[in-house]
């Protein structure tokens, strides 16, 4: 009965939730300091065969719950046929209480529903090994998407949340900092081929993926 309790998914994820709660206070005690990073609105207009053709603006109240230190949110496109939402949130720390929200939780509470929610591998330039994303397909009315985001923090790309929480606790005790980021591709789904939208989005991620990197704390 106790090994059963232990490999349960709430036993893991109380004992995730204990372990970050114990290191983020350890973390505050010793007064963490936030780390330099680019403001991400310099982001280049154009990655790549990508250029940006809107710039998004976030709403006051949208942004009081969000919490973010600095967010950038825009279209590219590529054709008039490979569009795509880039959205990019940094924290600089998390430690009273400013973390990401996952699309998971914000997305149905705006509407969308979810139909598929898995992860995909993506190669992209000076890894060796892919990436692993999730990948989250929603509809809202007639509308359909494809949702691809990940967190990431220093050089590491996460996909799970209960990891993405694991690595703030080692990484508030053992380099005493806590910033993360969260980055989301939204691609519309064109005529139910939502193979061909998480392809678009794959390229797009594909083009900004190395550029992005730099704007993060090393």
């Amino acid at each position: 009965m106790q090994l059963n309790f232990l490999k349960s998914r709430t036993a893991l994820v109380l004992t995730v939730l204990l372990v970050v709660q114990g290191s983020l206070f350890y973390g505050f005690s010793r007064g963490e300091t936030p780390p330099k990073y680019t403001p991400l609105d310099k982001f280049p207009t154009q990655v790549g065969g990508w250029r940006m053709v809107q710039q998004g603006v976030m709403e006051d109240e949208v942004k009081e719950v969000l919490r973010a230190d600095d967010y950038v949110t825009r279209d590219y496109a590529a054709s008039p046929y490979k569009v795509a939402n880039l959205f990019v949130a940094f924290f600089k720390s998390q430690r009273a209480g400013q973390t990401p929200h996952s699309p998971k939780n914000c997305l149905p509470g705006s509407g969308w529903v979810w139909t598929v929610s898995d992860m995909i591998p993506v190669n992209v330039p000076g890894r060796a090994e892919p990436i692993q994303i999730n990948r989250y397909i929603v509809s809202k009315g007639e509308n359909r998407s494809v949702v691809l985001y990940w967190y990431q923090s220093r050089d590491r790309v996460v996909a799970s949340e209960y990891k993405a929480a694991a690595f703030v606790a080692f990484d508030a005790l053992r380099y005493n900092r806590t910033d993360t980021s969260l980055v989301r591709v939204v691609v519309p789904i064109e005529k139910g081929q939502q193979d061909a939208a998480t392809q678009t989005g794959v390229e797009f991620i594909q083009a900004f993926f190395g550029t992005l990197r730099k704007y993060f704390p090393a």
